[in-house]
């Protein structure tokens, strides 16, 4: 079973399991602004990062990309994520533009972000800001 509800008012994945969010633009592949589908169509995917995401896969973690691109890049955005290899369960558009994100949830939530390189994640103890007590 990959979801438990049991008890819960939000379902929750199995242990272990993570729930990836992944950027495209920038992080997959070249940043390529909404004003510039027909370059969508031809950019390159970052090697490691197809490589590292279908892993993840693989390892039974869930994939969706979310995006700044806007619901009427879906059908470019589906047809290149599938031909260049992308193993994903979902994508989710109209991620607001801009960047500096600051997300709020009731659900552990984990940031990363994209410097150049997709390889496996290692533990590091960072500084972050949270509600005061």
């Amino acid at each position: 079973m990959e979801m438990n509800f049991e008890g819960q008012v939000s379902p929750r994945l199995r242990e272990g399991i993570k729930n990836y969010l992944i950027d495209i633009d920038g992080t997959i592949t070249d940043d390529v602004p909404n004003e510039q589908p027909e370059r969508m169509i031809h950019s390159k995917p970052y090697p490691d990062a197809r490589d590292t995401i279908n892993h993840w896969f693989e390892q039974g973690h869930k994939i969706c990309f979310f995006t700044s691109r806007t619901e009427d890049l879906r059908k470019i955005t589906e047809e290149w994520l599938d031909r260049n290899g992308f193993k994903y369960h979902s994508i989710l558009f109209g991620k607001p533009r801009g960047g500096n994100y600051h997300w709020i949830d009731n659900h552990t939530v984990r940031a990363t972000q994209y410097l150049g390189k997709f390889t496996e994640f290692v533990e590091k103890q960072v500084t972050v800001d949270v509600f005061k007590d």
